[in-house]
């Protein structure tokens, strides 16, 4: 009976010494290296690579073995060394704790506190509807004396193509190689003495007179008005959702820091 036993606790042992090991990717000087660091490492390369847009190679996660090896040999010869008990590794740990620390308290305020739908589609209907109205497609030819607009009027009355004197004379360079061109915008992106007489122009119309601003003298031209076309909800859903994330976090923050006694 006691042979048996005996046997059987053999047995035992044996079996869970291969699940231990199982369990380890290697013994490195007697100290085990368990496989829930390979898998923790490969999770967070993974997270940064997906961040990217990127994906792992194909066996990375033997690579990852091998730097998780690696890293456990470094460990070894720093705490060899005592490395793990001066002033400057105290303080990085508790820098690294608390980072870790705050990770979680974010996380779990975003699981407690988090952003619904309803937030989202109410974030999205007031922001539309701050940014309705139109917007237009202009040219401009921007100089930096008076006289210089005048004449260049006059030649484009003349029958002068407004898009070759703006690139030849317009110091707005970045338009100016463009024929002037601005693109869409609404009006408000302008400074108010260009919106003013851009929004009374018909299209195709252009000033009669130069248009003064603190950049210099205007030659506009309105080439088209539409209404503000906004983006569809789930086009920027996800920016919105990191947006109201934020603010919450703030709010969060900003709360914590007022309930704190801090002297």
């Amino acid at each position: 009976m006691k042979t048996k036993l005996q046997t059987l606790s053999a047995i035992t042992l044996i079996a869970i010494s291969s699940v231990a090991s199982a369990q380890n990717i290697a013994i490195v000087n007697g100290v085990a290296v368990p496989k829930s660091r390979v898998d923790a490492f490969v999770a967070a390369i993974g997270a940064q690579a997906r961040a990217q847009g990127q994906q792992l190679p194909p066996g990375f996660e033997a690579q990852a073995k091998d730097e998780v090896i690696t890293r456990e040999i470094f460990m070894q010869e720093a705490t060899k060394r005592s490395l793990d008990a001066s002033d400057e590794y105290k303080t990085q740990m508790e820098l690294a704790r608390q980072s870790i620390l705050i990770r979680a308290l974010v996380e779990d305020e975003k699981k407690k506190n988090g952003v619904s739908d309803a937030d989202l589609k109410a974030e999205y209907d007031k922001q539309v509807g701050e940014n309705s109205g139109k917007e237009y497609k202009a040219r401009h030819i921007l100089v930096e004396k008076e006289a210089t607009a005048k004449s260049l009027i006059a030649q484009l009355k003349k029958g002068a193509k407004f898009e070759t004197l703006a690139k030849k004379e317009s110091k707005d360079s970045g338009s100016g190689a463009n024929g002037g061109d601005l693109d869409w915008a609404a009006a408000g992106s302008y400074v108010k003495e260009f919106s003013d007489a851009m929004v009374k122009l018909e299209k195709g119309k252009m000033t009669d007179t130069p248009v003064k601003s603190q950049f210099g003298y205007h030659i506009i031209r309105l080439d088209d008005v539409r209404e503000i076309k906004p983006p569809a909800f789930d086009q920027v859903k996800p920016q919105l959702k990191q947006q109201l994330e934020m603010q919450k976090l703030s709010k969060f923050q900003e709360d914590l820091r007022k309930s704190a006694k801090i002297e």
